[in-house]
């Protein structure tokens, strides 16, 4: 590839240009001031690569890499550390063996995966630890949450037949890791519990009408809701264009499977994709799920600025609405309703609230650009559409937040909301502290990074009294 058309791929440069310095900084400089009962973490990971891809390279590529800022006493640190999952350390020793999404994806035997596992996606904090997960559903990496070192693979005791997805999840009342896993030629899902001390006590195979391409799933108090979408890689003529998204002409269903073991009841709903849930909950006979369900983009990216970048650029260009989807289990009836009309995706909630009814969530809002940039952030009232707007200084832009709850918090939104922020014009990265429930007032922190963080995907919470050190 050219060095040309290696300048075309926008997710290699400006605020999505990785950073290969690992480091380690305390007592960081603020505008404004950290609450003293904000205890705990932020960590946000993303695809970081480490030396600079050879060829044709798609965003979701890059080598997983964590940020963190750890609040206490009204200071904070920062800490960056690649996820050095078994795939990053053999190419350190210079083996070159395991594609990338442009590249022919390769199924060879006693490997669990046909694209290179990075632990790039996800972040879940289970067990005081937190675990990097993968998109394609891959082996999960325990993180140490006091260093971000990385502690190696975790196969629950060597229990775990498979792998696990992207955006599994962890109950706040058990401590129980609640988890799927997909194959892309196979159709088949499967889903797990692993204990909070990280014992695998249960593992259940679904059956499909054929392979899919599923994102993310919804767990409530007894049930998970798994997600059979139009994305299909049945056809061998598209197995190796993970780059490109081929719908399939059929309806997304909906899979509610009993958390303790059970046959799935399916429910089919009008054709759409779903990257992200934003929490499932019980509503006497309903399950209810709210999500940000796609809708078209509109976004044509102009050759000449992209060259052959232009298909990854004009799938990764996310639009989404809030949309809650209820599924009756005595009736079988499903019914589904749109709450907003304004475009927005990476939705958090307070982690307390996982698996039951939660009132709000929190949202990047998308920018009008074909690449993903996010300026500012809103917070819903699920059961009425309503947000309120929090916007970034112009030219600056944003990460999937976290919500932190405050040290003796009463109430759902009692505490605040955290994000990294960069500025494109600079490259000066900052930590956000904003308080939840005075949402659109300019951030209670200003948390000056001593370096850039490029864009990424996903964050977590990690409240200090919970984190394991070594």
């Amino acid at each position: 590839m050219s060095n040309t058309a290696a300048d075309m791929n926008p997710y290699l440069k400006g605020i999505f240009a990785p950073v290969r310095e690992e480091v380690t900084a305390d007592n960081l400089p603020v505008i404004g001031e950290i609450p003293r009962d904000l205890y705990g973490a932020y960590f946000r990971n993303g695809p970081n690569p480490m030396s600079p891809p050879k060829g044709m390279h798609h965003w979701f590529d890059g080598d997983g890499m964590v940020h963190g800022v750890w609040f206490e006493n009204g200071k904070a640190r920062y800490a960056n550390r690649y996820v050095r999952t078994p795939d990053f350390e053999a190419e350190i020793e210079g083996v070159d063996f395991m594609p990338g999404i442009f590249s022919q994806a390769r199924e060879t035997p006693g490997r669990r995966t046909v694209y290179k596992d990075t632990a790039n996606t996800d972040l879940v904090f289970h067990d005081g630890r937190l675990l990097a997960l993968w998109y394609i559903s891959g082996q999960p990496v325990s993180v140490d949450a006091s260093t971000l070192e990385t502690i190696g693979v975790e196969d629950f005791g060597g229990a775990l037949p498979r792998n696990v997805s992207a955006h599994s999840k962890v109950d706040p009342e058990t401590g129980e890791f609640v988890f799927f896993d997909y194959a892309l030629y196979e159709p088949k899902m499967w889903v797990g519990i692993a204990s909070k001390e990280r014992k695998l006590t249960h593992y259940q195979e679904i059956a499909l009408p054929g392979p899919r391409l599923p994102h993310d799933m919804g767990m409530t108090e007894n049930y998970v809701v798994l997600h059979d979408l139009p994305v299909v890689f049945a056809e061998a003529a598209i197995r190796n264009r993970m780059w490109q998204i081929h719908v399939a002409d059929q309806p997304t269903r909906f899979g509610v499977v009993p958390r303790k073991g059970g046959e799935p009841k399916w429910f089919e709903f009008p054709s759409c994709y779903i990257y992200h849930v934003i929490n499932c909950w019980e509503d006497g006979d309903d399950v209810v799920m709210a999500a940000c369900k796609m809708v078209p983009n509109g976004i044509a990216p102009d050759p000449s600025a992209y060259g052959v970048y232009a298909p990854m650029v004009q799938v990764l260009a996310l639009r989404a609405k809030p949309f809650i989807w209820r599924m009756n289990m005595r009736t079988g009836r499903g019914k589904e309703e749109q709450i907003d009309d304004r475009l927005s995706e990476f939705p958090v909630i307070n982690n307390a609230w996982a698996g039951k009814r939660s009132r709000f969530s929190y949202h990047v809002v998308m920018d009008d650009h074909a690449e993903q940039r996010y300026p500012a952030l809103l917070k819903y009232v699920l059961s009425t559409g309503d947000a309120i707007r929090h916007e970034f200084p112009k030219g600056v832009f944003g990460s999937e937040p976290a919500f932190a709850p405050r040290e003796g918090a009463v109430a759902e939104d009692d505490g605040y909301v955290i994000t990294f922020v960069t500025d494109a014009a600079t490259g000066a990265s900052e930590a956000l502290v904003i308080d939840a429930r005075n949402f659109s007032k300019p951030p209670l922190a200003r948390v000056k990074l001593p370096q850039r963080v490029p864009a990424g995907f996903h964050g977590v919470w990690a409240p200090g009294s919970e984190i394991r050190t070594a």
